[in-house]
């Protein structure tokens, strides 16, 4: 949300308990335990409801988790197969029809500009889209997909087509040629294998990843994260912080597998560095990078197997998901440098994340780099609550189910801070 001049001048302020800004699966969540406790609250949505997944996502993107997972506790995927994999349009509609389902007062086409302090008193004054609100209490529920991150690597200049992942449609999209697309996570991997379907040459650059199973003995990679108890890991290990997971439930849901991915034709290569004079050049990474990834897939699977043992489970064996493919020859010998017209490549696709962006948000909440100051969404600045924040209370936070129950427990400090507030010293 970038500021931009109010409209609605001279209308009186509207006055709200809590403002919460953003309808997406956050913001939903929000809704319904502040309906739940009974406590006045308005949703402002600059589009529609769950407007990423329609309008900002490729055209084929479905769920990474299976339905029976990628949900809230109050409703399920009446129409979808549980261990099947929401397509991007059912997913909102999910959002719409959850917030139908308690009523939530969301308030679609209005844009926040800018939320400050009051001078004096307590509460925020939130400029809007459509006049100015006074809140008690706001809570940022935009989610961490704010501002597509695409590096300055190749400029304008050398002629070609240029999008983040964000922009990415279909393979038609794009003009005839060979792509580039940067980064080895679930949306690089996921576009790259699209691509090569359609028959395109493809060029992947694959940086630092987790690569996990998509399913191991009959169970989900999300049944396995759970049980193992990783979903509630509090914090990212030393040196992950800002690891990419490679996971996709495209095609009925398969383990990604960059050395398949390379035996059917695409060219995988390390991270893309620097490029000069046509010539763009990859980091001499790639070997290490894909061997780590081997790395962690099979320590899942150790994992999982502990598990199945020390709990007597009867999960059926899958001594085939250890079979490691040979190495590709494009990592035995990896490229260093490609000159992009005499590859013919004329597009490149950077899936190379979001940045946050609370640039609208002006109150004592954020860190020298603008990330925000909070413990568990409860921030630095009284009244002021983030949701929907990677790792916010812990490895689940940022996903459907896990954005769930950190709003439960937001809505929570905001009733205590209503008991506080109301309380009067006995006479």
């Amino acid at each position: 949300m970038s500021p931009t001049d109010a409209t609605g001048a001279g209308k009186p302020a509207e006055k709200v308990d809590v403002l919460v800004i953003g309808a997406g699966q956050a913001g939903i969540a929000m809704s319904e335990h502040l309906t739940a406790g009974g406590i006045p609250h308005l949703v402002l949505e600059r589009s529609r409801i769950a407007e990423r997944w329609r309008s900002e996502r490729w055209d084929s993107l479905v769920a990474n988790g299976p339905a029976w997972h990628d949900r809230f506790p109050g409703l399920k995927f009446d129409d979808t197969d549980p261990e099947a994999f929401a397509p991007k349009e059912r997913v909102a509609d999910y959002f719409v029809a959850y917030a139908e389902k308690f009523g939530a007062p969301v308030r679609c086409g209005v844009e926040v500009t800018e939320v400050r302090r009051n001078e004096g008193r307590p509460g925020f004054r939130v400029h809007t889209s459509d006049g100015e609100i006074e809140a008690g209490a706001v809570v940022a529920a935009t989610g961490p997909f704010q501002r597509p991150v695409m590096p300055a690597i190749v400029p304008e200049t050398a002629g070609l087509m240029q999008i983040h992942s964000n922009g990415y449609r279909n393979p038609g999209q794009l003009p005839e040629g060979a792509v580039l697309v940067v980064g080895g996570g679930s949306s690089g991997v996921q576009i790259a294998d699209e691509l090569q379907r359609a028959g395109r040459k493809v060029y992947l650059s694959v940086g630092p990843h987790g690569r996990p199973p998509r399913a191991y003995r009959g169970r989900d990679f999300c049944w396995w994260l759970g049980v193992l108890g990783k979903w509630d890991v509090g914090a990212p290990a030393p040196g992950t912080e800002h690891v990419t997971i490679a996971v996709s439930g495209a095609y009925g849901g398969q383990t990604i597998d960059f050395r398949r991915l390379a035996a059917e034709g695409m060219t995988l290569v390390g991270r893309t560095e620097k490029y000069a004079d046509g010539v763009l050049s990859f980091a001499p990474d790639l070997r290490r990078n894909i061997a780590q990834g081997d790395a962690d897939y099979l320590a899942v699977l150790d994992e999982a197997d502990a598990y199945v043992a020390r709990n007597g489970l009867d999960l059926p064996e899958e001594p085939s998901a250890r079979e490691i493919r040979p190495e590709p020859d494009c990592v035995k010998h990896p490229i260093a440098e490609l000159s992009l017209a005499e590859a013919g490549v004329t597009s490149i696709i950077w899936a190379t994340g979001y940045a946050l962006d609370y640039g609208w948000l002006k109150v004592d909440a954020f860190d020298e780099t603008g990330k925000p100051k909070h413990q568990r969404g409860v921030s630095t600045e009284p009244g002021v609550y983030f949701l929907g924040l990677p790792w916010q209370s812990r490895r689940g936070s940022s996903f459907i189910w896990g954005v769930w129950h950190d709003a439960r427990y937001i809505a929570d400090q905001i009733t205590i801070q209503r008991g506080y507030r109301a309380y009067r010293a006995p006479v």
